[in-house]
């Protein structure tokens, strides 16, 4: 134990333990005499010349007693910067739960997008800068900030919304509509920016889209699918017309050709480690892996792998 002032007005800091007798053999070194954390960070610090500590103000306690070991030995010692704890408001951060889930195998490793770890989020698409931004905003304080998600979201947006648009359809449902024509549908791989050039397709009358879409087509209610046609919803789907007609109040939905020819089996890992199957547009197969895209009406995601017929994507937010 360490003398400290039996009188000190924080119970806590009197006659504090810093070093622990055990009998267990050691399989390096023949000692039976340990140092414990505060004792060997106060020594450590000083000797590897740190001149800054970053702590959570839970070890405010500890801080103090490094403070009283230097002063023993008649050392100026680092600076010492305690912080609160930042609550991110909409994801569930926990290192303890995380670790054990990677050891068990229950998460495939570090950069599993359910740990939250700068790992995953690389993975998934986001950039250094948009990380380093996010922690400027909120400071070095004592303080405890609960900040929502998204606004980690719209930082790495800034730097990742010049990115290309294709479509991908998860949970695909075929759909015919009849009458409609053979068409050559020619879409901008950014509406900002046409100069990278266009994605192209061929239609008839068969399309592939969401499951989600499907379910919400009300008889009588008219629809287009994006940059081709308007069609409507009756007893059967039929094609109305191929001008943007603001007249007629058409929701957009986006869409594939239902032909495989243009497209490819496409899966997105999401934030919760579900995985979202469909058709992207055959054309993402000729992206390097690491690219960032946008999937239209999806949101942003990352390709990371490209297999045999199937493409890997991860899923960064919206």
């Amino acid at each position: 134990r360490i003398k400290t002032d039996m009188k000190h007005e924080n119970p806590a800091f009197r006659d504090r333990v810093l070093f622990r007798i055990t009998e267990r053999k050691h399989p390096r070194v023949k000692a039976k005499l340990w140092p414990l954390l505060e004792f060997s960070w106060a020594i450590d610090d000083y000797l590897l010349g740190i001149t800054h500590i970053l702590r959570g103000k839970d070890l405010m306690m500890e801080s103090e007693m490094e403070r009283y070991i230097w002063k023993v030995f008649g050392w100026k010692g680092p600076e010492i910067i305690h912080t609160g704890l930042i609550q991110v408001e909409g994801i569930k951060i926990s290192k303890t739960k995380a670790s054990k889930e990677v050891t068990t195998g229950s998460y495939f490793g570090w950069d599993d997008p359910r740990t939250f770890s700068i790992q995953s989020l690389r993975r998934r698409g986001f950039v250094p800068e948009a990380v380093r931004n996010f922690c400027l905003k909120l400071g070095v304080a004592e303080r405890e900030p609960t900040v929502p998600i998204e606004v980690l979201y719209a930082e790495n947006k800034k730097y990742v919304e010049k990115s290309n648009r294709y479509f991908f359809v998860h949970d695909p449902v075929k759909i015919k509509i009849k009458g409609a024509p053979k068409l050559k549908a020619k879409l901008p791989l950014h509406p900002n920016y046409i100069e990278r050039g266009y994605r192209n397709f061929k239609t008839e009358e068969s399309f592939y889209i969401t499951k989600d879409d499907f379910e919400k087509l009300k008889k009588g209610k008219v629809y287009r699918l994006m940059n081709l046609l308007n069609f409507v919803k009756n007893t059967h789907f039929s094609f109305i017309s191929t001008k943007l007609d603001k007249s007629l109040d058409a929701k957009l939905i986006h869409w594939l050709p239902a032909d495989e020819k243009q497209i490819v089996a496409c899966e997105v890992l999401m934030p919760d480690g579900s995985i979202k199957k469909g058709f992207a547009e055959k054309r993402v197969e000729l992206l390097k892996e690491g690219t960032i895209v946008q999937f239209e009406r999806f949101g942003f995601c990352r390709l990371d792998k490209k297999e045999k017929n199937k493409v890997c994507f991860w899923f960064a937010h919206k």
